[in-house]
């Protein structure tokens, strides 16, 4: 089924020196065919950026380099651009930190083999669930979720999640560089814009598991910024 189809995983990081080398074995140890990794740094003072440039000496790895933190919707832009300007017929989003199980991949194939065009892994479904997380983190992601699925009348569960694959269609008809959330609020424009556009969306349940190595890199300013982006996007669309 996958043979002649281009898969590529968008992967952005900062810090992540002592995640990325497990992480992209663990990935590439799928034996999937025709399976490219983009990897877009933030510029890390860890030197994630040189592990993956020396990783991609081995591997089918991209590294795009950027000079700072610039957000991690426009890294992901960047990742998804890149994909589709390559000829990637499905294109993946996850974390680096392996709270994302990368032995999951192959579940969101068979969803898409499916007919669905947008696949997300859930915490928020029979089965999904989260571990290792404090009250604050559930009480931000719930106070999230519940306020832009609201506000924004969303139909989706975990409109949060970073673990997403979508068909090379479904981002083409996207106007990418209309986008205008460039912090955590793009993964909820992403969707809005998704349903906006009746896409066959499905979500499977995933068990989501913080990080063991480095740290978070949500600040409470990223939390304010948020709700003003929801509440933009609310009014602009």
């Amino acid at each position: 089924m996958w043979n002649d189809k281009k898969i590529f995983i968008c992967i952005p990081t900062y810090n992540e020196a002592e995640n990325i080398e497990n992480l992209i074995k663990e990935i590439f140890g799928l034996g999937i065919e025709n399976l490219k990794v983009i990897v877009i740094d933030d510029n890390s003072p860890d030197k994630t950026g040189e592990i993956a440039d020396k990783l991609a000496e081995n591997y089918s790895i991209k590294v795009i380099h950027r000079k700072g933190k610039l957000g991690l919707g426009s890294a992901y832009i960047a990742g998804f651009k890149y994909a589709l300007k390559n000829q990637a017929d499905l294109i993946f989003e996850m974390d680096a930190d392996f709270s994302h199980n990368p032995k999951d991949i192959p579940r969101f194939l068979e969803e898409i083999k499916n007919g669905n065009e947008v696949v997300l892994g859930s915490r928020k479904i029979e089965q999904g669930e989260i571990k290792d997380w404090n009250l604050w983190r559930h009480f931000c992601s719930n106070g999230a979720m519940l306020f832009s699925r609201i506000l924004l009348r969303l139909k989706t569960k975990d409109v949060t999640t970073g673990f997403r694959c979508y068909k090379r269609e479904a981002l083409e008809s996207l106007n990418l560089d209309n986008i205008k959330s460039n912090g955590y609020a793009f993964q909820e424009e992403m969707i809005y814009l998704c349903e906006k556009k009746d896409f066959k969306i499905k979500e499977i349940p995933i068990t989501f598991i913080d990080r063991k190595y480095g740290k978070s890199k949500l600040a409470f300013k990223d939390i304010i910024e948020f709700f003003i982006k929801i509440v933009r996007l609310k009014i602009s669309r």
